[in-house]
């Protein structure tokens, strides 16, 4: 029999000590140490000899045909990479409310058409999850629900069931009797999710992971959690907003740039179509300090609007406050603008916010960032029906960018009558009706054509 020892487990990194500390040494977390039993490993652990399999070479595997299940949920299968691939893990994350089981259980409803569907929940009871379903709108006979936080237990019902799909709400709750520690542990988190991990991948059953995340936007847990899993999803947005955006941050079978877009309302999560509306649909017009500037989401274009405010600061140094871009990015974005443009920003306080939650991380936001902040600085509106994209570099050159006639197509669509972007990506789109294409090599140039 296999003899237990006692450690001391770091609920936060998941760092082991053989004493307890006040302060983890890993992470630098205090009183987050935790004892815990774990079994030692039996000696000559693993499979048996006649179990373990020999190496072959590559060029003689088979490669597997990759068969993809439709959630019916069309930004769900967009974020997955076109729908739910057989045996594979998927882990969902988000804040507390914000949608996370309403997503899970409307997607399993529309599997469930498919074939069965089992939804486990650990922190809700049957009746509970009735009357979401109800408020969804699901009658689906084969979408099953069991109340169960033993992993044995739930693989036992799996293995009965065989459901095509199955989703567990939330791993956090789960806890399994090879593991001494009580549930939520970080080794009764990781235990757990391996053993799904392992029955996913025998059985062919997709499983669906819902993961409580911490005040830092992390999952809750360990980190080799993520590591496991084939698919990482983020559930973001604020739920003072009716909107939501599914981000993937790790996909094995598909890209990580895309971004699904939902609504909140009364009957479930609603897909949005055409998310650019929804962000300029309250946008104020001649107003100074709001530009829009497209940015490219994996294979989609958003059109998201930038607010700037620039004031007179009454502190020893100005603030630089940022939402939805990165603070050092905008920091020297505001020095080129001051270097290059002659603009006195050393005693202002400036505001920046992308509009509607969105989060841009692309170098083409660049310039309507600059524009922005000057227009707020200056008290000149930009014209509302003009698109502004564009690279800037520290000499203040405007540089060329990526997916410039889908940005322009996509603005098209929504009105907008001119776009400013790079001359060099100018001269490499076709001409667009109803679109006058003004490009630019520097700020002094895109000054003159839009102050």
């Amino acid at each position: 029999m296999a003899k237990e020892r006692t450690v001391f487990v770091c609920q936060s990194c998941g760092a082991q000590a053989s004493r307890w500390l006040g302060r983890c040494t890993e992470c630098g977390e205090w009183n987050t140490l935790v004892e815990e039993r774990v079994a030692a490993a039996p000696k000559g652990g693993g499979r048996a000899a006649g179990e373990r399999r020999a190496a072959e070479p590559i060029t003689s595997l088979a490669t597997a045909t990759e068969r993809r299940s439709s959630c019916g949920i069309g930004e769900l299968d967009r974020v997955l990479g076109g729908g739910v691939v057989p045996g594979s893990v998927i882990l969902i994350g988000g804040d507390p409310g914000i949608g996370k089981s309403t997503l899970v259980l409307q997607a399993l409803g529309q599997l469930a058409r498919q074939g069965r569907a089992l939804y486990v929940t650990g922190e809700e009871s049957p009746q509970q999850v009735k009357m979401r379903a109800d408020r969804l709108g699901i009658t689906e006979d084969t979408l099953l629900v069991l109340a169960e936080t033993n992993v044995e237990a739930i693989l036992e019902q799996a293995r009965a069931v065989e459901p095509a799909i199955l989703a567990i709400d939330s791993i956090q709750t789960m806890f399994t009797e090879q593991f001494a520690s009580a549930p939520g542990s970080i080794g009764q988190v990781r235990e757990s999710a391996a053993q799904l991990v392992q029955f996913a991948k025998r059985s062919g059953q997709a499983t669906v992971l819902v993961g409580h995340v911490t005040k830092d936007g992390a999952f809750a847990g360990p980190r080799v959690l993520e590591h496991m899993v084939d698919t990482v999803l983020y559930f973001e947005g604020d739920r003072g907003h009716s909107f939501r955006i599914l981000r993937a941050v790790k996909n094995r079978f598909g890209s990580t740039n895309e971004i699904g877009v939902f609504e909140m309302k009364e009957q479930g999560l609603q897909a949005v179509a055409n998310p650019s509306a929804l962000f300029l649909a309250e946008r104020p017009v001649d107003v100074p300090g709001s530009v829009v500037v497209a940015s490219i989401e994996g294979t989609r274009p958003i059109l998201v609007e930038l607010q700037a405010l620039v004031s007179s600061s009454s502190l020893g140094t100005a603030r630089r406050t940022t939402l939805g871009m990165d603070h050092n990015r905008v920091a020297l974005l505001v020095a080129i603008l001051e270097k290059k443009m002659g603009l006195q920003l050393a005693g202002q306080d400036i505001f920046l916010n992308v509009a509607g939650g969105v989060h841009l991380d692309e170098p083409a936001a660049d310039l309507g960032a600059l524009v922005a902040v000057a227009s707020s600085f200056l008290d000149k509106p930009v014209d509302p029906h003009t698109l502004i994209v564009g690279e800037v570099g520290l000499a203040g050159e405007v540089r060329a960018i990526g997916h410039a006639e889908a940005r322009v197509r996509e603005g098209s669509k929504l009105g907008f009558k001119r776009c400013v972007l790079p001359e060099s990506s100018r001269k490499q789109l076709p001409s667009l009706r109803g679109v006058e294409l003004r490009g630019v090599a520097s700020l002094n140039e895109a000054w003159e054509v839009l102050f």
